[in-house]
């Protein structure tokens, strides 16, 4: 398997106005050096692709039930209440059909996307991605996304003598499940059925930077607009600020916030504050904030998400680890087999991002580091490599409660195989249709 790495068309000429997007320049190390880019600027007050996200109760057939509130996911979007237990199907959020082109002209980057199927553009098809972390149907074994508390759906490890505690899993997402598996209770939903998929993970990341015109995720959350109608800020730390020690003390490094924070939110991006009562965590309350980007909560932060879809091949000397994409759901395997193509060499060691691998498909694999928490990409690449050979790694996106400053929506990490499952790592639903 050869190593395939390409760029986009340089400088296009487009006779037309339906597309919009960002540039940037791979030298420029300040984040916010984003410059929104398009045929039709007001393209980026209405953001056409981006308002297609909305959450909708989903069934297992990949038909829609009904959509949600704007306003408020536990109401219908005829003002009716809402079943998010998983009776009325998953919570999930609808992103459309959208054409998206990536462009490399020197040292410039562009990303445009369009709702209209232009010269250059590649169709992403419509998905759906779970609003919620991917919870546990522990009684039929299927991946989920429900707000529900009861012993059917505990999360964590299923620590059924902690529902009494604190420390309790009722409501929260399944974690201490490997890549293999999470794979396995996904398609248990039906075929189309996958866990977090490495396209979805970059097309919601590409989203966010064209929308708020940054590579920074974290950058304070800010709800007002700027003098020309675009967004501003960022999505803010998120559920990353967490002591390390307290939080293994506590419960051992399962998860701490419910899911469903975010549904007074609705469809919209913003941050709710999540409370820790004294007594558990730490002896005082704590408070996070838990982020929602457009219906999906926690798009990093919290547990780190196995993203199928994607693997690494990481050799002993570092400088032969190559990050490979299967494109074709049907073909995801925990083994890099022919159905995987090479994309983007990786840095041979740990550290902050300061350049994607980019290419024609938009790659967020770190292809080299060397940047900080407020430049460049802003988020950190974690490998470990093997005493020898080389050995197949899945990848980990988002990171943590603890991971600080180093988290955000291009944080990946492979140094765990793809069977390999803890306590802080789950994942999201997602079905391609």
């Amino acid at each position: 398997m050869g190593l395939l790495i390409g760029f986009g068309d340089s400088n296009p000429s487009f006779a037309y106005t339906h597309y919009y997007g960002v540039e940037f320049d791979v030298t420029v190390s300040n984040p916010d050096a984003v410059t929104r880019i398009g045929g039709d600027m007001s393209l980026h007050q209405q953001l056409p692709v981006h308002a297609m996200m909305k959450r909708c109760l989903l069934n297992d057939d990949g038909t829609v039930n009904y959509y949600c509130a704007d306003n408020n996911t536990a109401l219908k979007d005829s003002g009716a209440a809402a079943v998010l237990d998983g009776s009325d199907g998953q919570v999930m959020v609808e992103l459309g059909n959208q054409y998206w082109r990536f462009e490399s002209d020197g040292n410039k980057r562009r990303v445009l996307v369009s709702l209209y199927e232009l010269p250059g553009f590649k169709l992403w098809e419509n998905a759906y991605v779970s609003a919620y972390e991917a919870a546990l149907d522990r009684t039929n074994h299927k991946l989920s996304s429900v707000v529900n508390t009861t012993a059917q759906y505990r999360g964590g490890g299923n620590q059924s003598s902690w529902d009494e505690l604190a420390k309790s899993q009722l409501g929260m997402p399944a974690t201490e499940i490997s890549l293999t598996n999470f794979r396995t209770y996904a398609r248990n939903r039906g075929t189309k059925w996958n866990c977090n998929t490495y396209r979805i993970q970059k097309q919601l990341y590409w989203l966010y930077v064209i929308e708020y015109a940054t590579l920074n995720s974290q950058k304070a959350f800010d709800a007002s607009l700027t003098t020309e109608g675009y967004h501003k800020g960022g999505l803010g730390a998120g559920v990353t600020t967490l002591n390390s020690s307290k939080w293994n003390t506590f419960n051992g490094y399962n998860p701490v916030v419910p899911c469903g924070v975010t549904n007074s939110l609705g469809n919209h991006t913003g941050v709710v504050n999540y409370t820790l009562a004294a007594g558990g965590y730490d002896t005082n309350d704590t408070v996070v904030s838990v982020p929602s980007y457009r219906g999906v909560e926690n798009p990093f932060g919290h547990i780190w998400k196995w993203t199928d879809g994607a693997l690494a091949s990481v050799g002993a000397s570092g400088t032969d680890s190559v990050a490979y994409v299967c494109e074709n759901p049907a073909n995801f395997s925990s083994s890099i087999t022919a159905n995987y193509i090479a994309k983007t060499v990786l840095p041979a060691s740990s550290g902050y991002v300061k350049t994607v691998g980019f290419g024609e498909d938009g790659e967020i694999f770190p292809s080299a580091i060397g940047a900080g928490d407020t430049t460049y990409f802003c988020d950190y690449f974690y490998t470990s490599l093997p005493s020898s050979g080389s050995s197949t790694r899945g990848f980990l996106f988002g990171g943590n409660a603890y991971s600080g400053a180093v988290a955000g929506f291009a944080f990946a990490r492979v140094d765990y195989a793809p069977s390999n499952a803890s306590a802080y790592i789950g994942s999201r639903l997602c079905l391609h249709v």
